[in-house]
């Protein structure tokens, strides 16, 4: 299981918090997945309170491998507790929050420990001291985080530890802490399924033997303060200690108040007036004699009673202070033997298997990517290495796979997963993070969202100035718009763009014209990209598509524009439909168009291209580009736009020059054009370019490439989020101006390979050779899934030892402490 401990108490220590350091390593040592995150200093007596208008702030613990409890080592360093997180992702750290127990598991649950898989149970304890009784649970913090565990839907246990003596032996901590894991193991194994229970608290007696003595179902004891009910004591100046004053508390005993001086401060009344209330402090100083002698006179079967006589206790509850389960009470939990080793698993009846063996479930829904990715698994791994795993029938479309049902009964199965987006087990993967490999990362939009990638570059380079990005990328203006007749509204914030539009509207005859591209920021296959110079061309773009809207709102949905964005943002692979669907009407970028374009030498070669240029990243983070690289051709010759030759009148759209502008010449995605011809697609180092200028071009493209995933992985960590268990392929697109500059375009994630055609299909298998080779044979032949693992096997050598060179460039590894 992945736990995750909180408590009340902090972090170890032998004089507020002796006993969670024995409980983790217990936990540990059983197997479990421990995540602990506790608040920074003592916070018992607080119930589930969360502390508003705070920002609560982390530290980072590194605990010691042992721990002595007792009070003679107070003194004693043991663990370390640091501002920043540790950058060694091996070493053991605990989070500590300046907040409250409930805070401690919300942050636990939601901002940490993800890269360990989803959370199990939420463990609260063990709590310094007993809570038993109503008078104790209900201002328990231990109870507290448990409970806030419970209303997050999580199955979670509030565990307590009742001491009768300050002399904290080691011995008996440990064997209450043995004692505890079986409680827990039992208690999640058996959790009713009818969701009768939220949550029990556990209390468990340090007394010698109490491994061997019964656990027993209670009920709460509901019990009162006496009847002065006063908790608070009235004393005069100065206060004492807090910390020694818990723990006086702790041992039961009544607090004396400290003789103090009077003060007098501003509001204090002067001589001859007599003030209407005595102006004194107030010191915690609860008197239990009353609550110790409600269990005394309790019948038998409460908690109280039960740790009274050395026996724990166990109490199912609701997350709303009621009994579950009250046909339990007074029966006793047997729990399994004491040599356990942790819930029974059933075992798996699979033959022998290669030490290297892995299943992989292949199914990447395209016909002509499918067999290349078989091919190239058939080339790199042995037969007897895999196991094929086919999709289950039937298969719900846009839904993920549960591998944990297509798998064995064997958690420590090995599996590759290459299917589309959104049939990721996203659960299975995180709690599988050395035995599961997936081809796609979870978050990427800071990439493949046009939007999110303008800012991505805009937000490194205005860091980093000297950044390549700066000269490889067209700053770009985005904005959103849901109504074409707020257009104007909308650029507000986008001054560069309007100065450019009102220069053009201003200009006279034969003034050269800066012309504009715009992008659907979520559309994919080049749809909805237009050009335009004026605002009037730009409004007549958004009229057009406005008045191809449906005019029922139900055929608009909107939920299709807030969808995944990772699933579907900068995705290409997927139908094409030459216009632009209402989904992407909302984000837009618009760039300055690049003018003029490198046109290629010769008859028949005057027309734009593209470069596609196919990038793999792996584990977190090697990037990677694959040096054979596409050039995509446009369906008609170059001519600038707004030019007099430039008319097309089956092309035309919007209004004023742009009206006339034959698309065909300009956009090069080979989906798009009307009469795709021979030489469409070519490969690039077939182009009639010097091998010097192609090396050129090459090392350009690696750099921005190597740059940019460092952009998104540095400065967008919550849309680019690489995992070690992970790789994907990304198709790049990069134009080339006239100068041999290469500006990158987009990135798109699961890349449209068919239109490389047939007769380049070889390109295509060489690439997913390339690739399963650096991040299969990496991650199941003992990489760690980290920066570095993927280049553990290559099939180039390198140009200096005189054989062929790489295919696969390792162009940047960023190191991101994960």
């Amino acid at each position: 299981m992945h736990i995750l401990v909180t408590n009340d108490d902090g972090p170890p220590s032998p004089t507020s918090s002796p006993y969670v350091h024995s409980l983790v390593r217990e936990l540990q040592k059983k197997g479990h997945v421990v995540s602990v995150c506790l608040p920074h200093t003592q916070r018992s007596w607080i119930g589930k309170a969360h502390i508003i208008g705070q920002t609560v702030k982390p530290l980072y613990y590194r605990p010691s491998e042992t721990f002595d409890p007792s009070p003679s080592a107070a003194s004693k360093a043991q663990g370390a507790t640091y501002t920043r997180p540790s950058k060694n992702s091996k070493e053991e750290e605990w989070i500590l929050v300046d907040g409250t127990p409930a805070s401690c598991a919300q942050i636990g649950l939601h901002h940490f420990f993800q890269d360990k898989g989803p959370i199990d149970l939420v463990v609260s304890g063990p709590n310094y001291g007993r809570n038993t009784t109503a008078v104790f649970a209900l201002s328990s913090g231990t109870l507290g985080g448990a409970l806030e565990a419970a209303v997050c839907r999580k199955k979670s246990i509030a565990l307590s530890y009742a001491f009768f003596s300050r002399n904290h032996d080691p011995i008996i901590i440990d064997g209450a802490s043995r004692h505890s894991v079986r409680v827990i193991e039992k208690l999640y194994a058996q959790w009713p399924t009818d969701k009768s229970v939220d949550l029990y608290t556990v209390n468990v007696p340090l007394v010698e033997g109490v491994e061997v003595r019964k656990t027993l179902w209670t009920n709460v004891l509901q019990n009162y303060w006496g009847d002065s009910g006063a908790c608070f004591e009235e004393v005069e100046g100065n206060i004492v200690d807090e910390d020694e004053e818990e723990e006086r508390i702790r041992e039961g005993e009544e607090s004396k108040a400290s003789n103090g001086f009077e003060s007098k401060g501003d509001g204090d009344s002067g001589e001859g007036h007599q003030a209407r209330y005595a102006h004194r402090h107030f010191k915690w100083a609860p008197k239990f004699t009353d609550v110790y002698k409600s269990v005394e006179e309790a019948p038998p079967g409460n908690d109280g009673w039960a740790v009274k006589e050395g026996f724990t206790s166990v109490t199912p509850m609701k997350a709303n202070f009621c009994h579950a389960a009250t046909e339990l009470h007074g029966e006793e939990l047997t729990l399994d033997a004491s040599d356990t080793q942790g819930i029974a698993m059933p075992m798996s009846t699979l033959i022998y298997r290669p030490k290297q063996h892995f299943y992989a479930l292949i199914a990447y829904e395209d016909p002509y990517v499918q067999p290349l990715i078989l091919a190239a698994l058939r080339k790199l791994f042995p037969p007897e290495s895999y196991t094929l795993l086919s999709m289950p029938k039937p298969a719900v479309p846009n839904e993920p796979v549960s591998l944990s049902k297509l798998l064995p009964s064997n958690d420590n199965s090995h599996i590759l997963q290459i299917t589309p987006y959104e049939a990721i087990d996203w659960d299975y993967v995180a709690s599988h993070p050395e035995t599961c490999l997936v081809n796609s990362y979870m978050l990427r939009k800071a990439l493949i969202r046009k939007h999110y990638l303008s800012a991505t570059v805009e937000q490194w380079v205005a860091k980093r100035p000297d950044s390549v990005l700066k000269t490889h990328v067209k700053r770009s203006e985005a904005f959103e718009l849901d109504y074409a007749e707020f257009l104007d509204d909308a650029l507000v914030e986008a001054f560069d763009l309007r100065a450019s539009l009102e220069r053009n509207a201003e200009a006279e005859q034969g003034h050269e014209t800066e012309w504009w591209i715009l992008k659907p920021s979520m559309s994919d296959r080049g749809q909805g990209i237009r050009l335009f110079s004026t605002m009037e061309e730009l409004q007549g773009i958004f009229d057009e598509w406005e008045a191809d809207q449906p005019d029922s709102e139900d055929d608009d949905d909107d939920g299709a524009m807030a969808g995944d964005a990772d699933a579907a943002g900068g995705r290409e692979h997927s139908a094409a439909t030459g216009g632009i669907t209402t989904s992407h009407l909302r984000h837009f970028v618009a760039q300055p168009y690049i003018h003029p374009p490198l046109l290629l030498p010769g008859p028949g070669n005057n027309r734009k291209f593209h470069i596609r240029t196919y990038v793999a990243c792996v584990g977190s983070l090697d990037v990677y580009v694959y040096r054979q690289m596409l050039a995509l051709f446009a369906g008609s010759e170059y001519v600038a736009p707004g030019s007099s030759t430039s008319a097309s009148a089956s092309a035309s759209t919007g209004t004023g020059r742009a009206a006339h502008i034959d698309l065909e010449a300009h956009l090069t995605n080979t989906c798009l054009q009307r009469s795709v011809r021979d030489g469409t697609v070519q490969r690039f180092s077939a182009l009639p370019l010097d091998r010097g200028a192609q090396d050129a071009l090459f090392a350009q493209i690696c750099a921005v490439t190597g740059e940019a995933f460092e952009a998104a992985a540095r400065a967008m960590r919550m849309h680019f989020r690489p995992l070690p268990n992970a790789f994907e392929l990304f198709g790049l697109d990069f134009l080339v101006d006239e100068t041999r500059t290469p500006w990158l375009l987009e990135v798109n994630s699961f890349p449209d390979f068919k239109q490389t055609g047939d007769e380049l299909s070889g390109l295509v298998q060489g690439l997913w050779e390339e690739v399963l080779g650096r991040a299969v044979g990496g991650f199941f032949e003992g990489g760690d899934g980290g920066a570095g693992a993927g280049a553990k096997r290559g099939h180039g050598k390198a140009e200096d030892d005189g054989g062929e060179p790489e295919q696969l460039v390792l162009v940047r590894r960023v190191d991101l402490g994960r």
